[in-house]
């Protein structure tokens, strides 16, 4: 039984890996997904994301190339979740990878194909350089009010967890070490105290 198991999984890593989805790990494959009260998918979050943050730019003034009016749906924030989901292939329930994903848009971390961009092959103009510059725009406070909103949306428990957490208490910084007092110099047979 265990062999015929590690072959399914084997064919499944592999059949993944032949359609380019190989950044799924085993592990992720054999992990249950994190319950959460409401399933969304991502071409629906960026309503939610405007409700939660209404002067948040649209930059949805692009015309379709299908029908050659305003594609009023593709919006920055749509753009940037396909962006993170499907094109870098990032868990869409965690800060950290939202971070990397502005990371991306502010020229900081991976570099961002201008044909793989969301809105490239449906838009007449490719809308990356744009918003890439509303991104840079954007105060960190903004940015971060974004990802906090994308994230309470996909994952409802970090929200929820992030309400009930008590305020830290301050932490006490040690006093500062006398800048006249010299550390100890070692002392012959110091060494031998580090195998024990």
């Amino acid at each position: 039984m265990p062999n015929k198991l590690f072959a399914v999984i084997a064919l499944t890593v592999v059949g993944l890996t032949v359609f380019g989805w190989s950044s799924i790990s085993v592990t992720s494959l054999l992990t249950p997904a994190p319950a959460t009260a409401q399933q969304f998918k991502p071409q629906d979050v960026w309503r939610q994301v405007y409700q939660m943050l209404p002067d948040l730019p649209l930059e949805n003034q692009y015309i379709s190339r299908e029908t050659g009016k305003q594609a009023t749906d593709n919006t920055l924030v749509s753009r940037l979740v396909r962006y993170h989901i499907y094109v870098k292939g990032r868990p869409p329930m965690y800060r950290l990878d939202w971070k990397l994903t502005m990371a991306d848009y502010l020229g900081a971390n991976d570099f961002m194909g201008e044909g793989a961009y969301p809105g490239n092959d449906s838009l007449r103009q490719n809308p990356i350089d744009n918003d890439r510059a509303v991104i840079s725009r954007l105060s960190r406070a903004q940015r971060d009010a974004l990802i906090n909103a994308i994230v309470s949306i996909f994952n409802p428990n970090v929200a929820a967890e992030s309400q009930r957490q008590p305020n830290p208490t301050p932490v006490q910084q040690p006093p500062a070490p006398n800048p006249n007092s010299r550390p100890p110099q070692p002392q012959p047979g110091d060494a031998q105290l580090l195998r024990q």
